[in-house]
């Protein structure tokens, strides 16, 4: 009777579901290493972008820096980079692009607009045979006085400028311009997991939804370019607990990055890409390491090591260095 007890209790315990797994359909056209990918978007953009990086993956990551709503996006990929509207010096004597981040911010408005002009052919000449944008929110801001649309408030005083939300009908011919300008370029669209307390919870839902019925009315009407990776649904769902989230508890932590990163690889990329990756990791590993001493002879041995290795993983694979 113990026996058949025992027994009973490990077949219950077997059967509890201890997360709800999210459905994600198999790619009909995997992708890898034989193609090049490009991440724009949300800081989430950036996370999975530069993990495909370090992965050794060919990935250009956020070339335009951080852009969190779909008209922000499209303004960077259709504004002329030479007008100078989008420009402004401040009180510092430093120039800025309204729609970039400060990474692109100059000591000259020419170096500034070169800036510019750099990431936009960066990213078509990359001619991305894969391209993953992801969307934070639907709230963008305009400036008041020439209704320019902003990617980056640059600290300026609050007054300058007039937040707005995107509504559905808006999201949708944004987002399918953006489309238009990569014919042959397989798009996936990604919901970035942030939350944005700063507009109220409610607020942050209303505009997670608005952008996920505006990419699957995209996804209905263009299926054979256009799907949707659910992380966000992974990251509300399989891992509903606060301890994948960031000290402020907003941000995913990194646990949650690694393992939506590990989703996104294993039904999207292809069979040989997920041999290379796990033969990549250990040197990734290795790669990554940062010693005590740079310059010890046990050290330059290491790294003679691990170049050694990463020399015949590559010829493995027929890549390039």
């Amino acid at each position: 009777m113990i026996s058949a007890r025992k027994s009973q209790i490990k077949c219950t315990f077997a059967a509890m579901k201890l997360i709800t797994p999210v459905e994600i359909p198999p790619l009909a056209q995997p992708f890898g290493i034989r193609n090049r990918m490009a991440f724009i978007g949300s800081c989430f953009a950036e996370y999975i972008g530069t993990r495909m990086r370090q992965s050794g993956l060919a990935a250009l990551v956020n070339p335009f820096g951080v852009l969190f709503n779909p008209q922000s996006i499209l303004q960077v990929l259709t504004q002329d980079p030479t007008c100078r509207q989008l420009y402004f010096e401040d009180s510092d004597h430093r120039w800025h692009c309204w729609l970039l981040d400060s990474q692109f911010s100059a000591s000259s408005l020419e170096a500034c607009k070169s800036a510019f002009l750099s990431a936009r052919g960066k990213l078509f000449s990359w001619s991305p045979d894969v391209l993953v944008i992801t969307l934070g929110t639907n709230r963008y801001y305009e400036r008041t006085d020439s209704k320019l649309i902003v990617g980056n408030c640059h600290k300026q005083p609050k007054a300058e400028f007039r937040e707005k939300d995107m509504t559905l009908a808006q999201c949708v011919a944004t987002l399918e311009t953006v489309c238009q300008l990569f014919p042959r370029t397989r798009i996936i669209f990604t919901v970035s997991p942030y939350r944005y307390a700063k507009y109220g919870m409610h607020a942050n839902q209303l505009a997670k939804a608005t952008l996920l019925l505006a990419v699957q009315e995209l996804q209905q009407k263009y299926p054979e370019q256009i799907c949707y990776f659910p992380a966000y649904e992974i990251q509300l769902d399989e891992l509903r607990d606060y301890r994948f989230y960031g000290p402020e508890m907003l941000h995913p932590s990194q646990q949650a990055i690694d393992y939506i990163w590990e989703r996104f690889a294993e039904h999207y990329l292809d069979a040989e890409t997920r041999r290379y990756l796990y033969d990549y990791e250990p040197i990734r590993k290795a790669l990554a390491h940062r010693p005590d001493d740079p310059q010890s002879p046990a050290y330059l041995r290491f790294r003679e090591q691990t170049q050694q290795q990463l020399s015949e993983l590559m010829n493995k694979y027929h890549l390039e260095l």
